[in-house]
Parts: C-alpha cells; structure tokens; sequence
C-alpha cells in the first residue's frame, strides 16, 4: 500500500486539465512549494518526466520552470547531478502562507473547510462501511508513520492519511475529487500544521479517524474529519485576524 505522504505529494504531479496550461503547472508547483509538500533543497523530477505526469507539452514545462525561476522557487543546475531544485526557504515559505491567508476573505477559507468536509467526510463514511479489517490496520500502521514532530512530515502526511481513506470509499469520483482538492486547496488548509498544539490535535483527531473506521463507525468517522477541518478552519481565521 502507497504510504500516506507519497500520496500527498503524487497529486501535486496529477495530470493539468486546466486552459492556460503553462500557467497552471506554474501554479500548482508555485502551491506546493510554498505550502512545503515540495521541501527546499529537493530535486524536482526531469522535465520529460513532468511533462508525462503532468499530460502536457514538454515546453509547457520549461516555460513554467522558467517563471519559477524568476519567482526565485526553483533553481537549475546543468550537468550529470543537475536538474531543477527548491530553493524557498523555510522563513519565506512562511511568509508567502501567510500572504496566501491574508489574500482569501474569511468566507473563503471556511469554505476550504466545507469542501474538505464534502469530500473526505463522505469518503471517511464509506471507507469505514467499507474498509477490511486488513485495511484498517494498515491504515493505522500508516497513521503511526507519520512524523507529527516535524511540520512538513505532518502536513504531507495528514494530506496523503485523507487521501487514503477516501481511497477505501470505492468512489473513483471521489478520490479524483479528493486529488483535485489535495493539490488545490489541501494544503493551504492544513497551515495550521506549523504549529506544534495543532499537530498534537491532529495527531488525536486522526487517531479517532482510523478507529472509527475500524470500528465501522461511518457517522463517527465523518464526525472525526469535520472536526479536524473545523479546527483547521479555526486557525486560518485566528491567524488572519491576528496578520491583518
């Protein structure tokens, strides 16, 4: 089974289905690096390689790379180790979230909260009416590989735990949503994750998640993740007010 963070990070390469191609790999890179599911330091993958993942023209991503590298997110090395590579530092990564929170109104970011909920939460009630026994232990070994104690380990995995038990729904709707909203929006909701009380919070409500799930608990499953995205939502509104 895909552990939950490799899942996380696969929707940020999920094929573009947007017009205005170049400006939307340009965007959902310039997303997942400022909200840290893409880490400094890291290689991203070859442009051919993208360029497949993403299902667009090769020089769409070049071009997209190009505005990245304008925007100082990525840099390029040439040569046998080159390729194009995060440069965001953390203390700018924190920055850039807080001017995309400050940017949204307070109706949009509780809406992130009523997306999530519409989503993951009818995901989390089939997958607990749904899920094997096998499937819900490995799930809570999976839980219990996230790193809570690191804030980046903890957004990936939080994300990619979401992805996986709507993966147990069986709704091939659902989880092509549930991708949608992973590389759209996901992150951003998850800011919270940079403070280490919302981790312990998370940490616990994810647990009570993956129990109800092996219980076949639907009604309590769904309660658990609107709980999770309420709390959420919560910080985001706090941290605008405290920024604006």
């Amino acid at each position: 089974m895909e552990q939950p963070a490799t899942l996380a990070r696969s929707a940020v390469f999920a094929p573009i289905d947007e017009v205005g191609r170049t400006e939307a790999v340009t965007a959902r890179l310039e997303e997942a690096i400022v909200l840290g599911m893409l880490h400094p330091g890291e290689r991203l993958p070859a442009e051919s390689r993208l360029a497949e993942r993403f299902g667009v023209a090769p020089a769409t991503v070049r071009e997209a790379l190009a505005d990245l590298r304008e925007r100082r997110l990525v840099t390029t090395q040439r040569g046998r180790r080159g390729g194009s590579f995060v440069t965001l530092d953390d203390a700018d990564r924190v920055a850039a979230v807080e001017g995309r929170i400050l940017a949204l109104s307070s109706a949009e970011l509780a809406d992130l909260g009523v997306h999530a909920v519409a989503i993951a939460g009818t995901g989390a009630a089939l997958a607990a009416e749904e899920a094997s026994a096998f499937e819900a232990e490995a799930l809570a070994r999976d839980l219990a590989g996230i790193d809570f104690d690191d804030e980046l380990a903890a957004r990936r995995g939080i994300g990619g735990l979401h992805l996986q038990v709507v993966a147990l729904s069986r709704s091939v709707r659902l989880v092509r949503e549930q991708v949608r909203f992973q590389h759209a929006d996901g992150p951003l909701l998850w800011a919270s994750l940079h403070d280490a009380d919302e981790r312990a919070l998370a940490r616990a409500g994810a647990e009570g998640l993956v129990d109800a799930i092996r219980d076949g608990d639907a009604a309590g499953a769904r309660a658990r993740l609107e709980a999770a995205c309420d709390q959420a939502v919560r910080w985001l509104l706090e941290a605008k007010r405290r920024l604006a």
